[in-house]
């Protein structure tokens, strides 16, 4: 099949990647979004996909949006069977959809219909799933609402992370799409509707929602911290400091007395911290224009911030210790 593929991050490149090697299919042209500014001197850098597919002398296509006349008879113009999408961030218009013969067809990390949306990864951890995987399915207007036409499981580690989750599932997306695309060719596969009622929003990450509550059970914010484990990292006030917390461990501590977000105590296992339910301890954090560390190397020159009673999460200049 003649292919156009449509991706932007390393998770997109990822399969591009698969597509190439495999070599079964023609890739005929790239669509990604345009390049960002990046680092200190902003200067533009292209994506993930975009890379590969020049390492490959693929043509590049970064339209702003899909929407224009022009763009929509450039993309007829490669004449392509497919177009594979792969965590593009571009709506495709239904001009679009209708131009390749076979449609179009998505990669999902998600089983849908479980998460639709922009964060599926980050929202099955922060919800507590015990599986995910991903979805091939075939793209219509609405948003990830497509039938579905392969599905591949994958269970959540405990201590799995936004970050592990995320190249698991690349790894089962990419075998997954291979799979997808011979039986697409010997035309095997049956669409299956997606039941709606079982849908659920995976909005794209606001940073702020990395905040820690601290009156929140401390299940939830273990969600939370692998979650958002290395984006964007989940962080607390301690006074005047901003704390990343970039892991910690559920403690079987039934109950206590303290108020959420108090240091209950500090030792080799790491900051132990009251939560509205059970405690938290966290064993890596990172300070204010430091690197992230284990605690117990924070400790041996910052004790003094972490005293027992001092508490975390409330406004700044306060810090609770007395």
């Amino acid at each position: 099949m003649k292919i156009i593929f449509a991706g932007t991050p390393d998770f997109a490149a990822c399969h591009l990647a698969a597509l190439l090697k495999q070599g079964k299919h023609t890739v005929v042209a790239v669509y990604t979004q345009p390049d960002r500014s990046a680092g200190r001197g902003k200067k533009l850098k292209p994506g993930p996909v975009k890379q590969l597919a020049e390492q490959y002398g693929l043509p590049v296509m970064q339209p702003v949006s899909l929407k224009n006349p022009d763009d929509q008879q450039q993309l007829r113009d490669f004449a392509a069977d497919l177009m594979v999408v792969v965590a593009y961030g571009l709506i495709l218009p239904q001009a679009v959809l209708d131009t390749p013969p076979l449609g179009c067809i998505n990669v999902h990390a998600s089983l849908l219909p479980r998460w639709r949306g922009a964060a599926p990864i980050h929202r099955a951890l922060e919800a507590g799933d015990a599986k995910t995987g991903v979805t091939i399915m075939q793209m219509e207007a609405g948003l990830d609402t497509g039938p579905m036409l392969l599905k591949a499981e994958c269970a959540i580690a405990a201590k799995d992370t936004g970050g592990s989750l995320h190249d698991k599932l690349a790894g089962l997306g990419c075998e997954t799409l291979l799979q997808a695309l011979d039986r697409l060719a010997d035309n095997c596969l049956a669409p299956e509707v997606q039941d709606d009622a079982l849908s659920n929003y995976a909005p794209k990450i606001d940073k702020e929602e990395a905040r820690l509550d601290w009156s929140r059970a401390a299940t939830a914010l273990d969600f939370k911290i692998r979650a958002f484990n290395p984006f964007p990292v989940a962080f607390t006030t301690l006074g005047d400091i901003r704390l990343r917390v970039w892991a910690a461990e559920l403690h079987a501590l039934h109950s206590h007395q303290a108020a959420a977000g108090t240091i209950l105590q500090c030792d080799n296992r790491g900051i132990w911290v009251a939560c509205g339910q059970g405690a938290l301890v966290l064993s890596e954090i990172q300070l204010p224009g430091k690197k992230r560390l284990p605690v117990q190397a924070v400790l041996n020159s910052q004790a003094h911030l972490f005293a027992a009673g001092a508490q975390l999460g409330l406004p700044q200049g306060d810090s609770g210790a007395s």
